[in-house]
């Protein structure tokens, strides 16, 4: 896999506009004082072993001792597949594990069984948090902040934390799920939002380990009315982009190619 590397990089700052999206051109002779986070956004389903692979090149790169001077971040799609964190108990499926209705991988990342498919988004950021703060706690509060800010500047949604569990939940239903890994303090793996998400899925798992309490998805809650699916995930990708900035107050550079 080729490096995200400036050279093939845009050097556009992210910036959203309510109505035609676009990345806007900073103006010359300004230059930011964030730390850079090139990112990449993909249209097309990612098959979850390639979207691993492309995660775990890029740490690599990063704890090489030839560090690139970003961050980086991938938004994208996976078809549909069901993954265990290391720790994980199969006693949360509801199925064979030999025979899985979806593909079924064992990651490295922390917490329990969980569905990704299309309509929901996922981000991975591939960050040092050496560079931000040495905390993994902090991160994971980050994260989960980042989709609490989406929720409410997209849709006017109050997503919200439940005292002991990972995540973002609206009306006591999980909206979307958390779990990361790092290594030498850069991560990998991170967030999955449901927004117009197939739930149907996530009947045949207990998700991430945590019975009695639902899964929903942004188009169930039904603040969007008329609204296509297209529409609604074109929405949540600049919404999440939006908060990712600021909640980790860097300056996003698209990327062209991986």
């Amino acid at each position: 896999m080729q490096a995200l590397a400036s050279p093939a990089c845009s050097a556009a700052a992210y910036k959203p506009v309510t109505a035609q999206r676009t990345l806007a051109q900073p103006a010359l002779g300004l230059q930011s004082n964030k730390r850079r986070c090139i990112y990449r956004e993909y249209h097309e389903l990612i098959p979850y072993q390639q979207a691993w692979l492309w995660q775990k090149d890029l740490v690599a790169e990063r704890c090489s001792g030839h560090e690139p001077a970003e961050d980086a971040l991938l938004l994208l799609q996976h078809p549909p597949v069901y993954t265990l964190g290391a720790g994980s108990t199969t006693d949360h499926l509801r199925f064979d594990p030999a025979s899985p209705p979806h593909p079924l991988h064992r990651t490295e990342r922390g917490g329990e069984v969980t569905y990704h498919g299309p309509g929901q988004l996922v981000l991975y950021p591939i960050m040092n948090l050496k560079m931000h703060m040495q905390d993994l706690h902090w991160y994971l509060r980050s994260l989960e902040e980042v989709v609490i800010r989406a929720l409410e500047n997209v849709s006017g949604l109050k997503g919200e934390r439940i005292k002991g569990c990972t995540g973002v939940w609206v009306n006591n239903e999980k909206v979307a799920a958390v779990g990361v890994r790092a290594q030498k303090w850069v991560t990998y793996h991170g967030v999955a939002v449901n927004v117009t998400t197939d739930l149907q899925p996530f009947q045949n798992i207990v998700p991430c380990g945590i019975s009695g309490r639902g899964v929903t998805s942004v188009k169930q809650l039904a603040v969007h009315e008329g609204a296509s699916d297209e529409e609604l995930m074109h929405e949540y990708q600049f919404g999440l982009l939006d908060a990712f900035a600021e909640v980790f107050n860097v300056e996003l550079v698209h990327c062209i190619h991986l």
